[in-house]
């Protein structure tokens, strides 16, 4: 899968006036592409190509009260952050234009491939499921930001793009979802046991596991309880739509080594031709020789509870705050750098970054101007293996962990989240992760449905950090005005010529959010200028 994606780094576009291997004099036309298999496979490797983005997966965690953007990179995303954006935004405008894109491509495929002379017909409906995923999977980032859309599921004219009306969100959910439901008989099972599925150089495709995972974020994202229990209950524990479980090592499931392993249900294919030097933009400067401008909060940091289970605020936690970092949930340090913390450069030498200021060297301090502006700085997803700060590893999507807790998160809103449950997701994540105190593994039957709801939302957040899920999570729980209508900070200092708060943490930036406007992104001013029949959404 991914030599297949290297060729479309170097085409110009699938689509565009010409066949790739025809002469340059000779204008594209339907019948000159569509005439083998090949054609066909080219056609959704486009499709696939334009799936999402790493300025989408790691941009998206600046959107959140997970991290800050330093700037305006990642398309301005801290603009939308602090609230202070308009329908020109760079992302605002780019995230319509994307998924217009990559739905006309699936289109394309779909009302195409019927002319492909003496195609399989497996192989075909095949083709068509997959491409029919990433068209549903547009679909629902398009709806998931902006509501109403316009819909359409055939190659429309310029002319018609220009007079076509917004549909009702809720339609478009509902054919994501019916979508997600007709192809999976059509899409081979994961083949990571071995088992009947994908031959391993089509490793990466969209799998059945895949469609019902994303089924049940869907019906979670809509707040359909037990339509998320009966995707999930299809997935846990059980072979016959993949097989799925939980690598033993955290810290490893984020590594090139590891590529393909049990718990990836869906995840961006890269390497060869097609890379991304992301990790300039969040590692240390002296790792990665690059000004630090994704960065973890303080906020973030302090949701990690402690080893024994316990909220770092909770009576008898432990919690010291002048030791902030010991006895923390393990995957804090598989996740953030801090104070004190060791890294493997790219050159083999293990660095100790230091943070608070005044430390020396001060390279990686907050009073330094390429430094983290909080004083923390991401790890999961660092690649030593990338040549020239350039990384084919894979972004994962969807993972198993996340299936295990959407499925506890949908038994605590049906008041059904008991030991059982609690013992095959929550615990069994918990001990994953090197907990072994009691405290935190073990069910606590005393515990309330709300009580539950805390433990299940700051598992979530903790597991899938840096995954660019959490801005979803803090838009469908209906708490981005509360979590985002208030400053960035970063870690505690006694010197320094720092803006802070009462408790001494630096304040990095202000934030604010209005509910209801902000919870829908505006439609872009170049689509409305280009088709009047665009309404806007309120607010905008």
């Amino acid at each position: 899968m991914k030599k297949t994606l290297i060729i479309i780094v170097f085409a110009v576009g699938l689509f565009a006036c010409r066949k790739l291997d025809q002469p340059i004099t000779r204008e594209f036309t339907e019948t000159a592409y569509w005439r083998d298999t090949q054609d066909a496979l080219d056609a959704l490797s486009a499709c696939y190509e334009h799936l999402s983005k790493t300025d989408y997966f790691f941009g998206d965690d600046g959107l959140s009260d997970n991290a800050y953007v330093n700037g305006v990179g990642f398309q301005n995303v801290t603009a939308i952050a602090n609230g202070g954006y308009d329908p020109s935004n760079a992302r605002v405008k780019d995230t319509w234009g994307y998924y217009f894109t990559t739905i006309r491509r699936c289109n394309l495929l779909t009302e195409n491939i019927d002319k492909v002379p003496k195609l399989d017909s497996t192989l075909k409906h095949r083709i068509t499921a997959e491409a029919r995923f990433i068209r549903a999977y547009a679909y629902f980032q398009l709806a998931t930001w902006y509501g109403d859309v316009p819909f359409f599921t055939n190659v429309i004219s310029i002319d018609e793009s220009r007079t076509i009306n917004r549909t009702a969100k809720n339609s478009i959910i509902q054919f994501v979802l019916s979508e997600l439901n007709a192809i999976r008989a059509d899409l081979p099972v994961n083949n990571y046991s071995g088992s009947s599925g994908y031959a391993d150089k089509d490793k990466g495709r969209i799998t059945r596991g895949a469609a019902i995972a994303f089924s049940a974020r869907v019906h979670l994202y809509n707040g359909e309880w037990q339509a998320v229990v009966s995707d999930c209950e299809l997935l846990i524990n059980k072979t016959e739509n993949g097989t799925y479980g939980l690598m033993d090592d955290y810290a490893s499931i984020f590594t090139v080594g590891n590529e393909y392993n049990k718990e990836v249900v869906l995840d961006l294919q890269y390497g060869g031709g097609r890379t991304y030097d992301v990790l300039r933009s969040f590692m240390p400067q002296t790792v990665a020789l690059l000004r630090s401008v994704l960065v973890p909060t303080q906020d973030l940091v302090d949701d990690y509870v402690m080893t024994n289970g316990k909220g770092i605020k909770e009576a008898g936690s432990g919690y010291n705050e002048n030791d902030p970092y010991t006895n923390r949930d393990p995957r804090f340090n598989a996740t953030i750098l801090h104070h004190g913390s060791t890294v493997t450069d790219f050159n083999g030498v293990v660095q100790t970054i230091l943070t608070q200021p005044g430390s020396n060297p001060a390279t990686n301090t907050v009073d330094d101007q390429g430094a983290s502006p909080t004083g923390y700085y991401f790890y999961k997803y660092y690649d030593r293996t990338s040549t020239n700060y350039q990384s084919g590893l894979n972004l994962i999507l969807i993972r198993y962990a996340d299936v295990l807790l959407m499925y506890a998160e949908a038994k605590n809103e049906l008041a059904q989240l008991d030991a059982n449950v609690w013992n095959n997701t929550i615990r069994a994540l918990r001990v994953r992760a090197k907990f072994t105190d009691a405290g935190a593994t073990e069910f606590n039957a005393a515990l309330t449905q709300e009580q539950l709801r805390t433990v299940v939302r700051r598992e979530r957040r903790a597991e899938l950090a840096f995954e660019g899920l959490r801005v979803y999570d803090i838009r469908r729980w209906k708490i981005a005005d509360q979590v985002l209508a208030k400053p960035v900070r970063g870690i505690k200092v006694t010197s320094g010529a720092f803006n802070r708060d009462p408790n001494g943490y630096i304040i990095v930036a202000n934030r604010t959010f209005t509910n209801p406007k902000h919870y829908l992104w505006p439609v872009p001013t170049f689509e409305r200028d280009q088709n009047k029949n665009l309404s806007q959404n309120q607010g905008w």
